[in-house]
């Protein structure tokens, strides 16, 4: 990709217009230009969107995943797309490289599928939660990894076109994990570049009403679509056991333990199960699939 082509796809509820506006301030401020740039209403109107942007506003809230399809297949309309690239609507680029150190990599690397870009708020302050490893150590230290961050990542149109895009299914939560499993199985490399900052609020995941049954509920399914068999009881019985030690919200726990249930009884979508060279290669870049 010596000429890489970015295509940006942004979510909104629409209830942020003026971080929405900033946002798309810096992208248009980049050093490499966007080809295209998608912003979607999820549910919602849309507020004026600059010239050149274009807007998408869904009859219904399709959650993170359909929403992000909804972006891809716009862009995918549009043309001339080799790179997507997932900013949260409240998130802010202080950097004007970051398109141009993408190019970079993807051209380095043809077998590079996602970049997971470092989420820093205004002060620069990294979360826990924030760094794709499970030893966080230095969040300003990169390499390859099993997963990324969904607020600011880059994804190869090639490697969606061979793996899918986002599980419509899982709404929100670990949909980042899905894909990345399936570009791993596939051969393709997650690299977290730390050095590509997405400005982004300090906040807390339980923010969102549903966090605790979605993120039970998807676990579930994660095991269930794409763990080898022996695998499943293993790391579902791990985060079992690390969700009762570290919840101290009765209802919380409740919520939670409902969520894992619906995920054993509801369907997934299709179920094919990684090879067992990729859970190797996943346990040497320091995060085995049963935690």
């Amino acid at each position: 990709m010596r000429h890489l082509r970015v295509g940006v796809a942004i979510l909104t509820m629409g209830n942020r217009p003026d971080e929405l506006r900033a946002l798309l301030d810096s992208v248009a401020g980049q050093d490499l230009k966007a080809t295209h740039i998608v912003v979607i209403g999820n549910g919602s109107p849309l507020p004026p969107l600059p010239e050149g942007t274009t807007g998408v506003e869904l009859s219904e809230n399709l959650g993170v995943s359909g929403g992000r399809n909804a972006a891809l297949d716009e862009l995918r309309k549009l043309g001339d797309v080799d790179v997507v690239v997932d900013l949260d609507d409240d998130g802010l680029l202080i950097s004007p490289d970051v398109f141009s150190r993408l190019a970079e990599l993807y051209a380095r690397d043809p077998e590079l599928g996602i970049v997971s870009f470092r989420i820093a708020d205004e002060r620069g302050r990294t979360q826990r939660r924030h760094v794709p490893r499970l030893r966080v150590g230095d969040p300003a230290r990169g390499g390859y990894v099993t997963t990324f961050l969904g607020g600011g990542h880059a994804l190869s149109l090639p490697m969606l076109d061979r793996i899918g895009g986002w599980p419509d299914e899982f709404f929100y939560a670990h949909e980042e994990t899905d894909l990345a499993w399936r570009a791993l199985d596939d051969g393709w490399r997650v690299l977290y570049a730390p050095e590509m900052v997405l400005q982004h609020p300090w906040t807390s995941p339980t923010r969102h009403a549903v966090y605790h049954r979605m993120v039970a509920r998807n676990r579930v399914w994660l095991a269930k679509r794409h763990l080898p068999a022996p695998l499943v009881p293993v790391y579902l019985g791990v985060w079992t056991a690390l969700t009762v030690v570290r919840n101290r919200s009765a209802a919380g726990l409740r919520a939670w333990a409902g969520g894992f249930a619906e995920g054993v009884r509801t369907p997934c979508g299709r179920r094919k199960p990684m090879r067992w060279r990729t859970v190797w290669r996943m346990t040497k870049l320091g995060r085995p699939p049963v935690i």
